[in-house]
This record gives C-alpha cells, sequence and structure tokens, in this order.
C-alpha cells in the first residue's frame, strides 16, 4: 500500500491567503538602528588610567600590575585592564588602598644641560629625575631635551595630557633661542624655512630670525610645530652650521620666563584647564601651591 506524504493540510483545498500588515500610523517614522556613536559609554574611567592618576605608575606599568595579579576592585583580583571604574569602587594594589586620584597637573622645569630626559640611563647618566623635588609627585615628561639643550620642559601627572601636548595636530609652536658658529645671512636659513630633507626624514618648515652676530657666533630664535630628535641640530648642520647652544623659550603658551635652571613652578589649576579645555574647575582651596627649587 502507498503512503501518502505527510502534509498539514488536506490536498486540493486552497490556502488561506495572510493578511497584509496594518500600515503604520500617519507621521510614524520608521524605526532605524541606533548608531554606534549612540551607544551610551560606561562610567568612570579605565583602570590603567585611575592608577597612573593616583601616582602609582604609568599607564604601562599600570597594565603590567594588573596583568600580574596585583590589583584588586571590590574584592575581585583583576586578570585585564579592560575595565571602567567609579569613585565608588574600591581598588587596592597589593593589598593596599590606593589613593584618591589627582586632577591633571602640569609643571614647568627649566631643564639644565648635562641631564637626559629620561626615567633610567643606560650608560649611567643623571636623569632630571634624579634632580627634581622630592615632595614631586610622579611626573611624565611631555616631549623631550636632549643632553646638551636646556630650557623649558613641561611635566604632568596624566598620560592623556602628556599625549595631547605632544601631538603636531596642537598645532603649538615651540620657540628656541639658539647660539650658532659661523656668520649666516637671511638667504642662509630659506631651505630651513621652506622645509628640508636629512637622512631621508622630513622636516616642517622652521620660522627662523637672525637677531644678532656675537663675534664667530651668531644668536637666532626657532620656532617649530613639531619636534622630532635633535631636529634644529641636524637641520643646521644639513646648511653647514653648528648649534653650540639652544635654549627653549616656550611650548605653546607656557613660557620658560625668569624660572631658573633646575627650578620647577606648577601651572595654576585654571590656567591648565582652559588650554586643556577641561570642563570641571578644582575648588580654589583644594589647589596645592607651586613647587620650586633652585639649583
Amino acid at each position: 500500500m502507498t503512503q501518502k506524504p505527510p502534509s498539514s493540510r488536506r490536498a486540493g483545498k486552497p490556502q488561506r491567503p495572510q493578511r497584509p500588515a496594518k500600515p503604520a500610523p500617519r507621521g510614524t517614522k520608521p524605526s532605524a538602528a541606533k548608531p554606534a556613536s549612540d551607544t551610551p559609554k560606561p562610567d568612570g574611567d579605565r583602570i590603567a588610567k585611575v592608577l597612573a592618576r593616583a601616582g602609582l605608575a604609568s599607564r604601562r606599568d599600570a597594565e603590567r600590575m594588573i596583568e600580574a595579579g596585583r590589583v584588586s576592585v571590590n574584592g575581585k583580583k583583576l586578570s585585564s585592564p579592560a575595565l571602567n571604574v567609579t569613585g565608588k569602587d574600591r581598588i587596592t594594589v597589593d593589598g593596599k588602598p590606593i589613593g584618591t586620584p589627582d586632577h591633571e597637573r602640569i609643571w614647568l622645569y627649566h631643564k639644565p644641560t648635562g641631564l637626559v630626559t629620561t626615567n633610567r640611563d643606560e650608560k649611567g647618566r643623571e636623569t632630571i629625575f634624579d634632580k627634581l623635588p622630592e615632595n614631586l609627585p610622579r611626573v611624565m615628561t611631555v616631549g623631550r631635551l636632549d643632553l646638551n639643550s636646556e630650557g623649558l620642559l613641561l611635566l604632568t601627572n596624566d598620560g592623556g595630557v602628556k599625549r595631547k601636548l605632544e601631538l603636531p595636530s596642537t598645532g603649538w609652536l615651540r620657540k628656541y633661542r639658539v647660539r650658532i658658529n659661523g656668520r649666516p645671512t637671511e638667504e642662509t636659513f630659506a631651505p630651513l624655512r621652506k622645509g628640508i630633507d636629512v637622512e631621508g626624514e622630513r622636516f616642517q618648515p622652521m620660522e627662523i630670525t637672525l637677531d644678532r652676530q656675537q663675534g664667530a657666533n651668531a644668536w637666532v630664535t626657532i620656532g617649530l610645530r613639531e619636534g622630532k630628535n635633535r631636529e634644529i641640530r641636524r637641520a643646521m648642520e644639513a646648511i653647514g652650521l653648528t648649534v653650540n647652544r639652544l635654549i627653549r623659550t616656550s611650548y605653546g603658551p607656557f613660557q620658560l620666563g625668569q624660572l631658573k635652571p633646575g627650578e620647577v613652578e606648577e601651572v595654576r589649576r585654571r590656567v591648565v584647564r582652559d588650554q586643556l579645555g577641561l570642563e570641571n574647575a578644582i575648588p580654589p582651596e583644594s589647589r596645592q601651591k607651586p613647587t620650586r627649587r633652585r639649583k
């Protein structure tokens, strides 16, 4: 006996047509998926940033501490830095609660010659961190000045501020007083004003003013909007001149002024807030007085 294939409907019976969907009320717009940019961001800051702001380590070192299992949040040991925390969370490092994260701060430092702008030097030379005041919190440098350069060096306690100030897109002009050996004229600097290639690296146009001739040396003022490794010295060598003194006098709106070699001075919170576009002001009573040190 031949079996008929199973069917939920009787053969030959016409299927009931499906009802059309009801039209949307007049004036109603079709729904659309929310773009990714509308997705609410998690509250708080990344744990590595909070540890860095608390003065315990750089963000990179803080991430290493987390991966080593040294950091706990609300009693739970972390294994990944992919976590946002707020002021309500209890954070411990090696079992000890961390201090309250500090607000973004900037210091002006007059770097003397003969100091390396690194935390450690493989050749055993003195670094700027060997000479900074002991009561200064953990800080990072904004950019660098080489061993034989001097003048204004910005310090900050915040990695985000450091990155922001170092970006060429910030567009801040950095000015230098430079003494060079020789008798240059205005035409001597024409290649540097147009931009020059040195050893396969492109240097952007420089602002150069010939100030005065002093014996066998000439003083010039140079403005840059990006600071590559030994850029001024290498550019001068490319046009046959030698730099024998280099002093940075300003970094954007921040001026060296009358700061003596070795001295440190904190920038007022209001100035930091205005220059960096920070929204939240710190109450006057919580501001710390500038720290100064003479050589």
